[in-house]
């Protein structure tokens, strides 16, 4: 699964950082979350699936020491060039290159949704491995009423209800701390989860 996910984006990397690759394809009210989520960590972030790194960027910019990661090499090569400074490396989420509880907080902003329901819990899993005791996870996700695979432009992906989602991460060893889900004519309803590890 993750090297088609990954031979996907790559297919289409020019098409998706034209179009994705800045904060002005972000909902106002997702970056809000975003900034008071990493306000509140103490440590080092890893933007698990950073894409294009805009997101990694932000986060360095509101003056958290973050590191992009990512599975697409020509995301990482973009990042590299675009936000020079900021360190940006290619891998998988499954298997992190850090140590255990070492870092402060892990944002996987829609970089889950083309998990199955049978292997979410693998990348779950490991984003507790490496969150120190206390340390914050923010995921962004496709919403809907029960979990289900849909045609997403890339490679297809998945919605979850915020409830499922949830039990997920406390079976990975999390408490959540809070839960958003939003709807906007004509898009996907989408969702976050803050939870600490």
């Amino acid at each position: 699964m993750i090297s088609a996910v990954s031979d996907a984006y790559s297919r289409r990397a020019v098409e998706y950082v034209e179009r994705f690759a800045s904060l002005g394809a972000v909902h106002p009210s997702d970056r809000q979350l975003v900034a008071t989520w990493a306000d509140g960590i103490e440590g080092a972030v890893i933007d698990a699936g950073c894409g294009p790194g805009h997101g990694t960027n932000f986060l360095s910019e509101a003056g958290v020491p973050a590191v992009g990661v990512d599975l697409v090499p020509e995301f990482i090569a973009h990042a590299l060039g675009t936000y020079p400074g900021i360190p940006f490396r290619t891998g998988s989420l499954d298997a992190l290159d850090v140590g255990a509880g070492t870092i402060g907080g892990v944002l996987a902003w829609y970089s889950l949704i083309h998990y199955e329901p049978d292997t979410i819990r693998t990348p779950l899993l490991e984003f507790s491995r490496v969150l120190s005791p206390g340390g914050a996870l923010l995921i962004g996700f496709f919403h809907g009423h029960v979990v289900e695979k849909f045609d997403h432009a890339v490679v297809p992906a998945y919605q979850w209800p915020v409830s499922d989602l949830c039990d997920e991460l406390v079976a990975a060893g999390f408490n959540v701390v809070e839960t958003h889900a939003r709807t906007t004519t004509g898009q996907r309803s989408h969702g976050a989860i803050h939870a600490i590890r």
